[in-house]
């Protein structure tokens, strides 16, 4: 019954899913998702928890579902049929509307082309075969053509006309001119003024002059009061006849008729007056800012004689010239203290002189004031601002730049090349300033033509000055008597200098001494010479740090002035960079090249060879006369090697960086430069080698001639000096070496560093090595002397390996250690070490077989049995 109950309780067919067109419109709908959905509403809750498993299964309910579902798809397939059919039905509606609307309007366009091609025909055809129309029988379709052939007609007609009337008036007025010398109606149309009757008073004018030329050459060719008659070529005067046929050309016929009036005077009278006329009108208008009437005026004139007149009288009576021309008498600047800082090398230049200064600032208004003018006043504005700006550079400025540069020059050289490269900055940036922001077409840039000319008008002021090589021999000039100056008292002290003979070096020394007498002399020359400025020989004593009344040998020097300084040199430098400046700014760049090297010559010369080179010169006979000497050698001499290495290094660092760089624009000479700064950095390296060299010569030759004092029984003490030994350190011949060591230590650090001393270091403590190692082969070692033999190596150890040395230098060291040991170990020990003989050192010296057998039979007890086994099994 539960059962019966339990099935009567469903329905027997349940009731399937429902759709609509939505359902499958949605565009996120996937066929085989809906299958599923389908699938799983088919299935029983029982089945699908788990209990199928154990039922048979039933595919009826799916049946009934996917029956359901496909009649209703069919239905919706139908429905969808049906409103695709309207759309289909309505689509081709409105297409033959479409089409007919298409067929409508392209028959209006082609009878609208129709017609308006009809018009243009009818516009463009004229009425008949010939030409001509008759009332009553013309086409209306041809009158707008006609009406223009009339109006041209008729303007052709109406000039005509006015040619004919001009005609008239010009045959008027030279029949007139001709016959009377008057020109009436052109003196009348003058009067009444106007731009248009003085245009046309000019142009008759000009036609009148070309007829005079024709029509009486005579009045043409007349010269010193007789003209020669264009016809015949006899020459006539007033009261002369002509000697032939006794007919007079010139004073009066035969028949006494009056002289013919000369129309050439005549005509240039009026010309002259009209013009005047027009001048006069054209300031007028000026002066009363009258731009449209000053316009018509330079339009007359230039149609009259091409506009000179008139530009000529605006820019020679612009009342900026005629003030200016007025300040021509002023003097420049008398500020003492400005021309002194411009002659001191070791000020900064003080800028432009101020009346130039002043002078451009004025030009720049005015350039800019006068263009606004130029442009309302003139047709042709570019040709009158071309010739404006050239009279403003060529009067105004230049004359002003000639007064400073020759004020310059009468105080020193290098007051002059400052002046110059100050003067051309300032007006360049005027220049440039101009260019940028335009002058009559401002605020835009000015016009190509324009702004050549103001680059023109720069390049002339300037070439009388930069011309060839005079502008670069005024700055190598300047800077050798600035060199020459600060290196007096140094070439002096080294001139005075005794010189070691060094063998073949001694032809190099003596070259070396020509040099410094040459420059010392070259030096004492120009102080001495007329043409030299008080304020330059001022400058050149202060640079020089001496008195005007000091006398050429009486010049006291100190050893402070024959030492190379850094400071020196950095002022040579600064110098020179100044003038490198200058000449990058004032040169061409096709003459760069050379003129660095100009620059490059002197700068090897006074700061390599005259200063550096002496340097080291000095420092070599120093050493040289140090290698030989009887008491510990004085190496003082030794941190003159730092400022030459800085020097050179700051030196070559600028030669790299800047002047070979500035001329690769020409192969040659940058390879020409390469090679001179080549050999004479290399020249300075040798002698740096040398000093060094000869240096480590005596470093050398002392400690021999200290390890010679040694005593033979400092390392042999008798029993009684024992208690001496235990307290003392090390032998008193090992104490003075290590403290004169440790000097040369000190100083060398001073003078070399880096590789440099690494390398240096290293082979002054080989040397020494070789010297000790050869030295405790020569004495005999007691017990007790073994432990001095061991102090002393350990001293000497200590101190070599302070130094910076390499790994060669280290390890070759460390064999005296291993020396040390020889002395005082047992034979067994000594067994031990003869087995190792080859593995000692890892460089440079190795203690061989040799050396170990001369170090152990320097012992006291080498004849004992047990130390001879040891010698026997080497």
């Amino acid at each position: 019954m539960e059962r019966v109950s339990s099935v009567a309780s469903r329905a027997l067919f349940p009731k399937g899913p429902s759709f609509t067109l939505d359902d499958f419109s949605n565009k996120d709908f996937i066929v085989r998702d809906f299958v599923d959905t389908l699938a799983e509403t088919a299935i029983p809750a029982n089945r699908r928890s788990g209990a199928a498993a154990q039922q048979a299964f039933d595919p009826k309910p799916l049946i009934r579902t996917f029956e359901n579902a496909l009649s209703q798809l069919g239905s919706l397939s139908e429905e969808l049929q049906e409103k695709e059919s309207d759309i289909l039905s309505q689509v081709r509606r409105a297409e033959v509307q479409h089409d007919q609307t298409l067929d409508t309007l392209g028959s209006k366009l082609d009878q609208s082309m129709a017609q308006f091609e009809a018009l243009d025909l009818t516009l463009n055809n004229t009425n008949g075969t010939n030409g001509s129309f008759e009332r009553g029988s013309r086409s209306d379709t041809g009158g707008g053509n006609i009406a223009v052939q009339i109006g041209e007609k008729l303007e052709e007609l109406d000039r005509k006309r006015r040619r004919a009337l001009d005609a008239t008036f010009l045959v008027q007025c030279w029949t007139e001119l001709s016959e009377t010398g008057q020109l009436t109606p052109l003196e009348e149309i003058q009067r009444q003024g106007g731009a248009e009757n003085k245009v046309r008073c000019a142009v008759i004018a000009r036609q009148l002059m070309r007829i005079s030329q024709r029509l009486d050459p005579a009045s043409w060719t007349e010269t010193r009061g007789s003209r020669v008659n264009g016809t015949n070529g006899t020459s006539v005067s007033g009261a002369s006849t002509n000697g032939t046929n006794g007919t007079s050309n010139g004073a009066a016929a035969k028949d006494g008729s009056p002289q013919s009036p000369n129309t050439r005077e005549a005509l240039e009278k009026f010309s002259e007056t009209l013009e005047q006329d027009l001048l006069k009108q054209f300031n007028n208008s000026y002066r009363r800012q009258n731009f449209d009437d000053m316009m018509e005026c330079a339009k007359v004139l230039h149609d009259f004689n091409g506009g000179t007149s008139v530009i000529a009288a605006f820019v020679n009576q612009h009342q900026f010239f005629i003030d200016r021309d007025q300040l021509l008498t002023d003097e420049v600047t008398t500020d003492g203290e400005m021309w002194n800082q411009l002659a001191d090398p070791d000020a900064d230049p003080p800028g432009v002189e101020p009346s130039l200064q002043s002078l451009i600032d004025e030009v720049k208004i005015v350039m800019q004031e006068e263009s606004f003018i130029i442009k309302r006043a003139f047709p042709y504005y570019e040709t009158v601002l071309i010739k404006f700006i050239q009279r403003v550079f060529q009067q105004s400025v230049q004359q002003r730049l000639e007064m400073v540069l020759e004020k310059a020059s009468t105080v020193s050289t290098l007051a002059y090349l400052r002046s110059l490269h100050a003067s051309r900055s300032y007006i360049g940036a005027l220049v440039e300033d101009l260019k940028t922001h335009g002058l009559t077409e401002n605020p835009e840039p000015c016009s190509s033509q324009i702004a050549q000319t103001l680059d023109q008008q720069v390049e002339e002021l300037f070439v009388p000055y930069l011309i060839g090589s005079s502008y670069i021999e005024k700055e190598r000039k300047s800077l050798e008597e600035m060199y020459n100056s600060l290196l007096f008292k140094f070439t002096v002290y080294h001139s005075r200098r005794p010189k070691a003979t060094r063998g073949f070096m001694n032809m190099i020394a003596q070259q070396g001494t020509q040099l410094l007498s040459s420059a010392k002399d070259a030096y004492t020359e120009r102080l001495e010479s007329s043409d030299l400025t008080p304020t330059q020989k001022a400058m050149m004593l202060r640079v020089a740090g001496i008195q005007d009344t000091d006398k050429k040998n009486e010049i006291e020097v100190t050893d402070e002035d024959g030492v190379l300084s850094t400071a020196n040199a950095k002022r040579m430098m600064k110098w020179l960079a100044e003038s490198v400046r200058r000449t990058l700014e004032l040169g061409s760049a096709a003459e760069t090249p050379k003129d660095v090297n100009v620059l490059l010559g002197l700068l090897m010369m006074a700061m390599g060879r005259v200063y550096v080179e002496t340097g080291l010169d000095a420092a070599l006979d120093v050493a040289t006369s140090l290698e030989n000497v009887k008491a510990e050698p004085d190496m003082s001499f030794l941190p003159s090697l730092r400022p030459a290495v800085t020097i050179t290094s700051i030196m070559a660092r600028f030669i790299q960086t800047v002047l070979i760089r500035l001329a690769d624009s020409n192969p040659t000479v940058r390879r020409n430069m390469e090679a001179q700064t080549r050999m004479g950095i290399d020249s300075i390296e040798k002698k740096t080698n040398s000093v060094l060299k000869t240096t480590l010569d005596v470093v050398v030759n002392w400690v021999a001639k200290s390890l010679a004092t040694q005593k033979r029984t400092d390392f042999r003490p008798r029993d009684n000096d024992l208690e001496g030994i235990v307290d003392s350190l090390q032998t008193p011949t090992c104490q003075t070496i290590c403290v004169f060591l440790d000097k040369v230590a000190a100083l060398s650090a001073r003078s070399i560093d880096g590789q440099n001393l690494d390398v240096f270091s290293s082979e002054m403590a080989l040397a020494i090595f070789e010297l000790l190692f050869e030295h405790f082969k020569k004495f005999a070692v007691n017990a007790t002397g073994g432990l001095m033999v061991t102090k002393d190596i350990a001293k000497y150890v200590s101190t070599l390996k302070a130094w910076p040395l390499n790994k060669d230098g280290e390890s070759t060291v460390e064999v005296l250690t291993e020396v040390s040991y020889l002395f005082i170990i047992g034979p067994e020990a000594l067994r031990e070490r003869s087995r190792n003989l080859t593995t000692v050192g890892t460089g440079g010296k190795k203690l061989q077989k040799a050396d170990f057998k001369a170090f152990v039979q320097r012992r006291e007890d080498a004849s004992s049995a047990g130390v001879q086994s040891v010698l026997a099994g080497l």
